[in-house]
């Protein structure tokens, strides 16, 4: 089924991502994990692609396996470190398996700055994607500012730049503070933006997780939060919980404001997805 289609309905969704492993002597674990966040039937579930499509294979996989068990997969694709033959080529495989849904992603840079020169924004890839099938196309946006955009106005520019080139939904970075997304939405809706806008929240577990994300995003980190990582981060199972809870929080409050799509970035934690989509049970009815 097509991401647009479900989202189409007007009810809250619920969706998990999961990634691929980087090595075949994981990719049994990283299954099991997927196939348990499948029990809960969410709405969709995306699967990610590593840089220079190294995990490509994987991918495909998985969402493959995922529609198996009658869950719509969303699978990943970035094209930075892609050449345009990698990319048809993948594209070809994913209408092999029944695969209808893409999320189009420009990728990182790789440390070593070596990139393809067949694209250089998600926009391009989008373009071929909408060229290549009848596939229903999903793109990254950023509520808070791309790390590499000059400000925000260029960074709505780019995103009206992925819709024009065919993108059907978009689906947000990260952020632990709402307030962020409703301004962030009356300021694309303001720019003629008017695809749906599915909310990523990111249930923190640990204390390390917090690190990452400052160092790779820059995500503005609450006051209310920040208390939560100060009293709970050196204990490991109060940390968990209470991040679950701070997650689960968000959502509510989101959906109460009219917000419909909510995509958990789940970390292939079967228990962390089961825990928040339990909390949910009675609002996603």
């Amino acid at each position: 089924m097509k991401i647009r289609d479900i989202l189409a309905k007007g009810e809250p969704t619920l969706s998990f991502e999961v990634f691929p492993p980087k090595t075949e002597d994981k990719y049994e674990s990283v299954e099991h994990a997927a196939l348990e966040i499948a029990k809960l039937k969410p709405a969709f579930m995306s699967v990610t692609y590593g840089a220079g499509g190294g995990t490509s294979r994987y991918t495909v996989d998985i969402a493959s396996r995922l529609q198996k068990e009658e869950v719509t997969p969303l699978a990943h694709l970035t094209c930075v470190s892609s050449s345009r033959e990698k990319v048809m080529s993948v594209l070809e495989e994913l209408k092999s398996r029944g695969i209808e849904n893409v999320l189009a992603l420009r990728g990182d840079i790789p440390a070593d700055g070596q990139v393809e020169k067949d694209y250089h924004y998600a926009s391009e890839l989008i373009g071929d994607i909408r060229r290549s099938g009848d596939f229903c196309i999903g793109a990254a946006c950023y509520p808070e500012g791309h790390v590499e955009s000059a400000n925000k106005d260029q960074d709505i520019h780019y995103l009206k730049e992925k819709v024009e080139a065919g993108c059907d939904f978009v689906t947000t970075q990260m952020f632990f503070d709402n307030n962020i997304l409703y301004n962030y939405l009356y300021r694309i809706r303001e720019a003629g933006v008017t695809v749906p806008v599915i909310a990523g929240i990111m249930p923190v577990t640990s204390k390390v997780q917090i690190k990452r994300i400052c160092s790779m995003s820059g995500t503005y980190l609450p006051a209310r939060f920040k208390a939560i990582v100060d009293r709970f981060g050196d204990n490991p199972a109060a940390m968990k919980q209470a991040g679950i809870a701070y997650a689960t929080e968000q959502i509510i409050d989101l959906i109460a404001n009219g917000v419909k799509g909510i995509h958990v970035y789940s970390m292939n934690k079967p228990e962390v997805a089961a825990k928040i989509r339990d909390s949910l049970s009675e609002i996603l009815k």
